[in-house]
């Protein structure tokens, strides 16, 4: 088939936008990440002295360095609505994320969520897989404190071990608020084959947009943050706790993201900007601590049935193009969710600011040494 001028034109067009936009990512973090590396270098001093106000620098920094990520698939056209409950409400208490995982796309619209909600971005702490840890944002998410997870049964009674070691020496040491975790262990098309066999082998519902999850790491964050009374029993939301000590977890929120027509975004398509603008829907629904069991057995079946849950209101959103409306009220409610380009546009400048003086620090330095 002979293509147009004017198709050609618009391929050639999007290769250049593609470059241009590699281009600047790459820059972008040549800047940004050694700075941030290099400001908590000198700052190490401060975390000695006044640890807590070294992790509130640590958590703006992080803030600033997710916004960036999030710039990139904002000025694509890659924008958020939101439905279901408010999460703004919960921002300053502590709380699981339990999200449904398609592609390396959810964590970036994750990012870009995250920046309108107070101080959580800051106050996070993310459970990802351990493949992330040599990335370019690697570093950044060792230094911030976040966990890697090894998938597989060989690795799997290890890495809980490890998540609750993890836990204990970095989660309130950091002044953590959130931590968010995909209990499905992988993406959608990779597990949706084994995840439908073992539903047919265990007479669970057949789920075709997302997959069954797994309990250890939900159990093991459950276990470690929901705060313990002084008999020993976990501690709901309403229960009352001294004032010196952590509310510790208060809320579950049951994150479900969706793309139109099932398509979701990757990371190459995030930061290369060839996709036309999409808009991802993100729906929240937020369960008070006291309302999830603990006892492993009956864990497993509250988890199963957010996650059939996200089933119907996935299968309702590819037949409508909305999520349905909340329990109670009538008409469903979408927030369409913004960020100020002058606020990034500031970020973006005070990375490269950064990475221009520390240039001429080292460069001052090498002279005076040689």
């Amino acid at each position: 088939m002979a293509v147009s001028l004017a198709q050609a034109r618009r391929v050639g067009c999007a290769l250049v936008k593609a470059l241009l936009r590699f281009g600047f990512m790459v820059a972008n973090n040549l800047v940004a990440i050694p700075s941030y590396v290099l400001y908590l270098l000198v700052l190490q001093p401060l975390r000695v002295l006044d640890s807590k106000r070294f992790w509130y620098i640590e958590g703006v920094l992080f803030k600033w360095l997710l916004a960036m990520v999030a710039s990139w698939g904002w000025w694509a056209g890659y924008t958020v609505v939101e439905w279901g409950d408010d999460v703004k409400a919960v921002s300053e208490d502590e709380a699981v994320v339990l999200v449904n995982h398609q592609a390396t796309g959810d964590v970036c619209t994750l990012m870009m969520c995250l920046q309108d909600k107070g101080t959580v971005a800051r106050q996070m702490m993310w459970v990802m897989d351990h493949i992330f840890k040599y990335t370019n944002f690697g570093i950044v998410s060792l230094i911030h404190g976040d966990f890697f997870i090894r998938q597989g049964r060989a690795h799997r009674d290890q890495q809980l071990v490890l998540l609750k070691e993890h836990l204990e020496k970095y989660y309130r040491s950091r002044n953590r608020k959130w931590i968010v975790l995909f209990p499905e262990g992988g993406f959608l098309r990779k597990r949706r084959e084994t995840s439908q066999a073992f539903a047919k082998k265990n007479n669970l519902p057949f789920l075709k947009h997302v997959t069954l999850p797994r309990l250890g790491a939900t159990q093991v964050i459950l276990k470690m943050l929901v705060a313990q009374q002084e008999n020993g029993t976990l501690a709901g939301g309403d229960a009352v706790i001294k004032e010196s000590k952590s509310k510790g977890l208060q809320w579950v929120i049951d994150t479900t993201i969706a793309y139109p027509k099932g398509e979701p975004i990757d990371i190459q398509t995030w930061i290369l900007g060839y996709r036309q603008p999409t808009i991802t829907h993100v729906h929240y629904r937020i369960f008070p601590i006291k309302d999830v069991p603990a006892e492993p057995e009956a864990l497993t079946h509250w988890l199963y049935q957010r996650f059939i849950e996200k089933e119907d209101l996935l299968t309702h959103f590819y037949e409508t193009g909305a999520f349905p409306p909340l329990q109670g009220q009538t008409k469903a409610v979408s927030r369409e969710m913004t960020l100020s380009n002058l606020w990034l546009v500031g970020i973006q400048s005070l990375a490269f600011l950064s990475g221009g003086m520390w240039y001429c620090i080292f460069q001052y330095f090498y002279h005076c040494l040689f």
